[in-house]
C-alpha cells in the first residue's frame, strides 16, 4: 500500500501567545512544550516510518528560512512557497495538486501539540483508509470538557474505523457546549484532514471552481528550484481565501471523521499552553518557568527570558515576560490576547 503524504502548513501572525509569539517567529516555530519546536514535533510524528512519505511543507516566504533551519536533514522534504496568505483551502489545494492523484494526504497544522504521537498515527491510517474510499477525513478529537473555543464533529453512521459526518457546528455557547459534551455525539473539529489528492481538488472544483482554477494556474506557472515549488504569484493573489472546513468540508456528501484521543491541545492561548504542561505543575497547579518566586498562588502560569516574576495570592492568572514586554491576563481573558495593541501592532 502507498505510503501516506503529510502536508504540513505553516503559517501564523504571532499574536496569540504574543509576547513570546512574534510576527518573525510564530508559535510553530517556538519550543513551547518541549525542547523540539512544535513544527519539530510535527515533523517528527511521522519520521522513520515508512507508512509515511517525505513531508510537504506549505508556509509563506517570510518563514522558509525557519522551515529550512528546523527542518535540518529530514530526507525527501519539500517545501511549497505561498505567494500570498490565502487560508487553508488554497494551501492545501496547492499540495494535493502537486501530489499524484491517488496519493493520500494527511493534512497537519504546525503548531499542534499530540501528547501521545502513537495514537496519532493509528487515527492517521485509519484516516488514509477512508480517504482511499474517497471519503475526506477530519480527525475528531475526544472532548474532555466544554470548550467554547473549537468548532464540534457530529458523528453519523458508522464506517470502517470511523463515522460519516453528521453536522458541522460552529464554535458553541457554554451551554450548547455542555450538551454536546454530555451526549457523547460530539468531537471537536482538530484541523487535521486525510484526503485523496485527485479527490479533493475535484471537490474543490465543485464547490470552490475559482479556487481550484486559480491554485492549477498557478501550479502550472511555478518554478520549482531544488526543493522548493514557488507558485506562480499572480493567479494566486487572485484567490479569494477560505479555509478547507467552509470551501470543501461542510458541502460534501463524502465528509468523515476518524475519532483521535491522542492528548491533542492547538495550543491556541496562554491557558491552553499552561494545560499542556500541566506534567511540570507542583501541588498547587502552578507551572513556572524561569526566575518565577509565587506564594500562595494557586493555577497560575509564569514564565519570564529575563526579570524576575514575584506573585502573591493569585490564582488562574497567566504571567509573561518577554523581550521587554509584560503580559498578565486570567486564563479565561487569555483568548483576547491576539487583539492588544502590542499584538496587533508589531
Amino acid at each position: 500500500m502507498s505510503a501516506i503524504h503529510p502536508v504540513i502548513l505553516c503559517g501564523g501572525s504571532g499574536t496569540r501567545l504574543w509576547p513570546v509569539s512574534r510576527k518573525a517567529r510564530p508559535k510553530p516555530f517556538l519550543p513551547l512544550v518541549s525542547e523540539e519546536t512544535l513544527f519539530e514535533q510535527a515533523v517528527r510524528r511521522v519520521a522513520g516510518d515508512d507508512r509515511f512519505a517525505a513531508p510537504l511543507v506549505v508556509a509563506g516566504a517570510d518563514h522558509a528560512g525557519l522551515i529550512t533551519a528546523q527542518l535540518g536533514q529530514t530526507p525527501g522534504a519539500r517545501l511549497v512557497i505561498e505567494p500570498a496568505a490565502k487560508n487553508t483551502a488554497p494551501a492545501i489545494a496547492l499540495a494535493a495538486a502537486l501530489l499524484p492523484e491517488d496519493a493520500v494526504m494527511l493534512v497537519c497544522p504546525s503548531d499542534h501539540h499530540i501528547a501521545d504521537p502513537a495514537a496519532f498515527r493509528a487515527a492517521a491510517l485509519a484516516a488514509a483508509a477512508l480517504a482511499r474510499e474517497d471519503w475526506l477525513v477530519s480527525f475528531g478529537i475526544a472532548a474532555d470538557r466544554p470548550e467554547t473555543g473549537y468548532g464540534y464533529l457530529r458523528r453519523g453512521e458508522p464506517l470502517a474505523g470511523g463515522y460519516a459526518i453528521r453536522q458541522f457546528v460552529e464554535k458553541p455557547d457554554l451551554e450548547h457546549a455542555q450538551e454536546y459534551l454530555a451526549s457523547g455525539e460530539y468531537s471537536w473539529n482538530g484541523g487535521i484532514f486525510a484526503f485523496r489528492a485527485g479527490h479533493l481538488l475535484a471537490e474543490l472544483a465543485a464547490h470552490r471552481p475559482d479556487i481550484a482554477r486559480l491554485v492549477a494556474e498557478a501550479v502550472a506557472g511555478g518554478v520549482a528550484e531544488g526543493a522548493r515549488f514557488h507558485p506562480a504569484s499572480e493567479p494566486f493573489a487572485a484567490i479569494e481565501g477560505d479555509s478547507i472546513d467552509y470551501a470543501v468540508m461542510e458541502n460534501t456528501a463524502r465528509a468523515a471523521m476518524v475519532p483521535a484521543d491522542m492528548g491533542w491541545s492547538d495550543i491556541g492561548n496562554w491557558a491552553a499552553l499552561a494545560d499542556a504542561l500541566v506534567g511540570e505543575a507542583d501541588a498547587a497547579g502552578n507551572v513556572a518557568r524561569g526566575r518565577v518566586d509565587l506564594s500562595g498562588c494557586s493555577g497560575v502560569f509564569a514564565t519570564t527570558d529575563s526579570l524576575r516574576i514575584s506573585a502573591v495570592g493569585l490564582e488562574g492568572v497567566c504571567i509573561i515576560v518577554s523581550d521587554g514586554e509584560v503580559l498578565v491576563t486570567t486564563r479565561e481573558g487569555a483568548q483576547a490576547v491576539g487583539k492588544l495593541p502590542g499584538a496587533v501592532n508589531q
